[in-house]
Formats: structure tokens, sequence, C-alpha cells
């Protein structure tokens, strides 16, 4: 494969220090999503300070269901780079472009199918709780940012034009997402187009291999019914959340919010494993995968300890910023829920970075298994826990999970034969 064309910006995580590689990769998505969780975080700044707690905490009141079927097609997504990513990984140029190939009609055919069904299904759901992948995959994360930077800064433009002077409401703030996305989007895609010819099909590669696209659509609907099931999870948990009233909920987004934030460095580093570990994957060299997990859990490690220190201190002015109000429950309940969660990052962290290297070797049953295991904790907690202890039940509920679901995921990972096995870098 000629890859000359793709020196400039894409990462080589097939050679060279290994944490290097996969840090200068992570770097971009970090960034990006910060970004991206910067004008989200925005919607929430912008409707509570114009519209108040009321419309802050219908908006929280419906987040899990936006990350239900948003996260249902970014699993898929991210399946079908994670092929294209091995394929890249074998030096196979030929099977790479096929695969491209069959991303597009997968990622088409979904895409209208998850319209059909959020259409069809969104208003019995709400009633019911009582309320840029193929860059990546070839090494490139730095142009995917430069797009949502530029979106990021669009989306906070249009959400203050349409909530203070078009007088639009809500519906103005998720109007503003929508474009600022479709823009994102449109810009990535004739990137591609000009710069990366190595990810162009041609007609012929658009001809159906069975094998082929049995793995892509395996691997991806496996991670969207993976993300599916956790974010269903969310969604049963956001309906016991729902119960314990609108400040509890307002001060609960907010610390979501913030939330958000501290996971990217987790997430993010989560993207650069799976990138890596399928690249490698495909280049047959387990040695280098297990190195590389190593380095990941320590990274894991250093950035909790420093989250924990920072959330220690500042959650009560991040809070009372994040959510313009001055509500002592408010403030309170979103403070206590970031100092108790801190901790456990550690946790999470290895559970992403785990259940990524799952999902970059190829495993798709056993990732889906983790998120079946939080679903059922979520359920118990609505069920017993949390009308019994409210609101700290809610806060303890996920770190609890996450320490299960972290044991399974070493144990399967560490004991799966392609990474015990002897081949060395």
């Amino acid at each position: 494969m000629d890859q000359t064309k793709m020196k400039n910006r894409a990462i080589d995580m097939l050679h060279g220090p290994i944490f290097k590689g996969i840090v200068l990769f992570a770097i971009p998505i970090l960034i990006s999503s910060i970004f991206q969780q910067f004008y989200n975080t925005m919607d929430t700044f912008i409707v509570g300070k114009f519209l108040g707690d009321h419309s802050l905490a219908a908006i929280g009141s419906v987040n899990s269901v936006f990350d239900l079927i948003n996260g249902f097609a970014l699993g898929i997504g991210n399946g079908l780079a994670i092929v294209t990513a091995r394929a890249y990984g074998s030096q196979d140029e030929r099977l790479l472009k096929k695969s491209v190939a069959g991303a597009i009609v997968i990622g088409i055919l979904s895409s209208v199918g998850i319209t059909v069904i959020a259409l069809l299904g969104i208003k019995p759901l709400m009633h019911a709780i009582n309320v840029a992948g193929l860059l990546r995959s070839i090494g490139n994360s730095f142009m995917p940012l430069v797009f949502l930077i530029f979106s990021s800064l669009l989306n906070i433009g249009l959400d203050i034009l349409f909530i203070t002077q078009f007088h639009m409401g809500v519906a103005g703030a998720a109007i503003a997402t929508v474009i600022a996305q479709g823009i994102s989007v449109i810009l990535c895609f004739f990137y591609i187009i000009k710069s990366t010819p190595i990810l162009i099909p041609n007609r012929n590669d658009f001809v159906f291999d069975k094998e082929l696209y049995k793995d892509l659509a395996g691997q991806g609907y496996a991670m969207a019914m993976q993300s599916a099931i956790v974010n269903s999870g969310s969604v049963i948990l956001q309906s016991g959340i729902n119960g314990l009233g609108q400040y509890v909920i307002a001060g609960h987004t907010a610390a979501r919010k913030l939330y958000m934030f501290c996971n990217m460095p987790f997430t993010s580093m989560g993207q650069g494993i799976a990138t890596f570990i399928s690249q490698n994957k495909g280049a047959n060299n387990p040695s280098r995968i297990r190195r590389g997990m190593l380095d990941a859990y320590i990274y894991d490690f250093i950035v909790a300890v420093i989250l924990t220190v920072l959330l220690l201190f500042a959650a009560p002015a991040m809070v009372r910023f994040i959510s313009s109000s001055n509500n002592p429950i408010v403030v309170g309940n979103g403070s206590l829920y970031l100092r108790i969660v801190a901790p456990n990052y550690f946790i999470l962290g290895i559970l992403m970075q785990t259940r990524s290297a799952l999902q970059g070797i190829g495993q798709k049953l056993l990732p889906l298994v983790s998120s079946v295991i939080e679903f059922i904790g979520k359920v118990i907690f609505v069920i017993i826990f949390i009308p019994q202890f409210k609101y700290m039940a809610v806060i303890f509920c996920e770190p609890s999970i996450w320490l299960i679901m972290t044991a399974y995921l070493l144990f399967v990972f560490w004991r799966d034969p392609f990474i015990k096995s002897g081949k060395k870098a």
C-alpha cells in the first residue's frame, strides 16, 4: 500500500514508541470532544441563563433519550471504523477500499432506519420516562478536530441567536445543534474526497462481499447494541431521577455536563486504543498490543488523581457556573455527585480502555455482555435503591456497576488467545 499520501497527518501506530503514538492520536480527539461538549454545555448554560431552572430540568430529563439514539448511530460508525482500521493495518489497500464501500452502504441504510424508528418511537418513550470515524481509522484525528471547532463556534452563535433574538426557547437550542453537526459532517465529507483518496472506493469496491459485510455489520451493530443497552439503562435511571423533583434534576444535569468533561481524557484514550489495537491486530502483533494496554492503565491512574483533586475543591463553583443557579439544592447535589464519583474515574478508565481493546481485536459478544451487566445494575438501582436512598443511590449507581464490569472485562481480555500468544513486536 502506498502510504506516502497519508504521512502528513496520520499517526504511525504500527511502529515506534507506543504510548507516544497513542497519545498523539488521542490529543486531537480529546480537543474535539472538549469542543463538542463545550457547545453542549453552552446549550445548558444559555438555557439556564435565559430560560431558567424549569427549562434546564426539561432538557436534563430527556438527555438520556438523546444519548440512546445518538449513541446507537455512533456505535455503528465506530464499529465500521474498527474493521477499516484492521484492513489498514494489514496493508491491504483493496480490502481497505472495499471496507469503506461496505461502511457507506451499511451506514446509509442504518441512518434511514434509525431516523424512522426515532420519529415513530420518541413520543411514547418520553411518556415512559416521565419527561468521524473513517479518518480516525487510518490514524488521522487532526482534521475532524478542525471541522468540529468550526461547528462548535457556529453552534454557540446559533444558540444565542435563536434563544435570545428569535425567542425559540428550548427548540432553538436543539435546532442550533442539528445545523452545527450537519455542517461538520459535510466539511469532513468533502475533505475525504479531496485529500484522502485512499479512502475513496471505486465502483468495483461496492461489489457485495459476504464475509466482509458480515464482519462490518457484526462489528457495527454489536457496538450499536452495546451503546443502546447502556443508554437504555440510562433512560431507566433517568426515570428514577425524574421522580426526585426539578431541582434535583437540574443539579444532576449540570453535574453530568461536568462529568462528561472529566470523562473525555478516558474516552479519547479509548478511541486511540481502539484504533491502535485494530491496526496492530491487522498487523498480527499482540506483543505491541499488550504493552500499549499497560501504558493506557498508567495513564488512567494519573488522570484520575488529577481530576479527583480538582473536583474536591472546585465542584461547587463549577456547578454554579454551568447551571447558572444559586439554588442550594441544585449546587449541593451536583457538587456531591462530582466529588463522590471522581475517585472512581480510574476504574472507569480501565473499563473503557479494556472494552475498546476487545472491540479492536474483533470481539463482538464479550463487550456486549458488559453492557448487559450495566443495564441490569441500573434497573436494580431504580427499583430497589433509589426509592429508599433517593439521590445518594443515583450517585453510587454507576461507580458500583463500573467495578463489576471492569473485573469482567479484564478477565476476558487478558485471557484472549490472541493477546496471550507469544508473537513479538
